[in-house]
């Protein structure tokens, strides 16, 4: 359940127009309420406060805050689009959900409709003495919070969209996926095991991205039906009919007249790969923007290296974490998750670098340097990886440097793994 609300929450950030919505709704709340401080003893214990102050107030509001919402926006759209030219295309969803530019952008438009819906009610004598002092001190408020607001919205915004920054929301999104398969190898289910001939496969009815597989429903599904569910494509997996998503097997019941649909319920099919649950695309991620950075329009060999470094802790962090991992009984005892393979992890970050920086001394120099770190840590499949895909890369590398000082270097380094 918290996994299907973290989800949930995330998809909700990625919308621009809900937190706005929700402020808007909460501003018009706010008008109303200061009415109701007229049906208080308070009138008795306030001072008066004068209509025109109030006014002048919400006036100055109202007349700044949708000019101020509207610069928001036209930012933050530049924003992302500079997102998608320096970078890729596919770190657009963590700059849209970037916390500081939504609530910035929902403080500035709540403001303008509070200001607005508080003008009408003053201009009709909605409030007694009470109202207009709680109007008044609401005021006040939302005039501290537009400018505290202001003030944090234009240092996010200076960073909004910059290379450096959105390398580093994509390195955090990746720890996150790691971390959360780190805690729950199999999504929670059992390791896989033979199954007896009573099988049928399961295959998609859309084309898509898997995003997420509720491993809870399926296991509720196998309950029901005294089944065991072997799950064929994990989070990231491109789907199409006929493409197996699932294996059940039984021994008890014949399997021809099950309803499958619970079963295709818990495979949730997108149109594109989400980083929560999909720690490879995090990686591919960081691979496509380092190769942007190689590219001869590009020519940015440092975003490369910095890049290879972030893999690096990426991978490290993991394997740690998978040699610390204590064996846990699992959650879901009927349902069988295959674990992520660490070569399919090391060619989503790996193949594309040593491909595109294979002629730059200074980028094969240190993803050789990356493979010999890597080669020391605990988990003995990390390092067995790290052997062979440096030597994948001094294969490329050997073919595309034409120094033979240069090539002494990195055959010296690729010596030592």
């Amino acid at each position: 359940m918290k996994d299907r609300l973290s989800f949930l929450l995330n998809r909700i950030g990625e919308r621009l127009w809900i937190k706005p919505l929700l402020m808007c709704l909460l501003s018009i709340a706010m008008v109303f309420l200061a009415h109701l401080a007229d049906q208080t003893p308070l009138e008795q214990h306030v001072p008066e406060v004068s209509i025109d102050s109030i006014e002048t107030l919400l006036a100055i509001i109202a007349a700044s805050m949708l000019v101020i919402a509207t610069f928001a926006a036209g930012s933050m759209v530049s924003a992302y689009a500079l997102t998608s030219h320096i970078t890729t295309p596919r770190s657009f969803s963590l700059v849209v959900s970037d916390d500081v530019s939504q609530n910035a952008l929902s403080v500035f438009i709540g403001a303008f409709i509070f200001s607005i819906i508080a003008l009408i009610a003053i201009k009709n004598e909605y409030y007694g003495t009470a109202g207009n002092f709680s109007l008044f001190v609401l005021t006040l408020v939302t005039f501290a919070l537009v400018i505290i607001t202001f003030v944090r919205w234009v240092d996010g915004i200076a960073h909004l969209g910059r290379l450096e920054e959105t390398v580093a929301k994509v390195e955090k999104a990746t720890h996150n996926a790691f971390q959360k398969r780190l805690m729950a190898p199999r999504l929670g289910g059992s390791t896989v095991k033979p199954l007896h001939e009573n099988t049928t496969p399961i295959y998609a009815d859309q084309i898509g991205y898997i995003q997420r597989v509720d491993i809870e429903k399926l296991q509720s599904a196998a309950e029901a039906a005294k089944l065991i569910i072997v799950v064929e494509a994990l989070p990231g997996t491109f789907t199409a009919p006929g493409r197996k998503l699932a294996v059940i097997s039984s021994k008890q019941n014949e399997l021809s007249q099950l309803d499958i649909t619970p079963i295709l319920a818990a495979f949730l099919i997108g149109n594109d790969r989400k980083f929560d649950e999909d720690p490879r695309f995090g990686l591919i991620v960081l691979s496509e923007i380092a190769s942007r950075a190689l590219s001869p329009a590009v020519n940015d060999p440092g975003t490369a290296i910095d890049i290879i470094g972030r893999m690096v802790r990426l991978f490290s962090f993991w394997g740690e974490g998978h040699m610390q991992q204590p064996v846990k009984k699992p959650l879901f005892d009927r349902v069988q998750v295959p674990e992520l393979l660490i070569q399919d992890m090391f060619d989503d970050a790996f193949t594309s670098l040593a491909r595109d920086g294979a002629e730059l001394i200074e980028v094969s120099l240190r993803l050789q340097k990356a493979f010999l770190a890597l080669s020391t840590t605990q988990d003995p499949a990390i390092q067995k990886q790290s052997k062979t895909h440096a030597q994948m890369a001094l294969e490329r590398q050997e073919k595309a440097l034409q120094s033979s000082y240069d090539l002494e270097r990195i055959r010296a380094c690729s010596k030592l793994i």
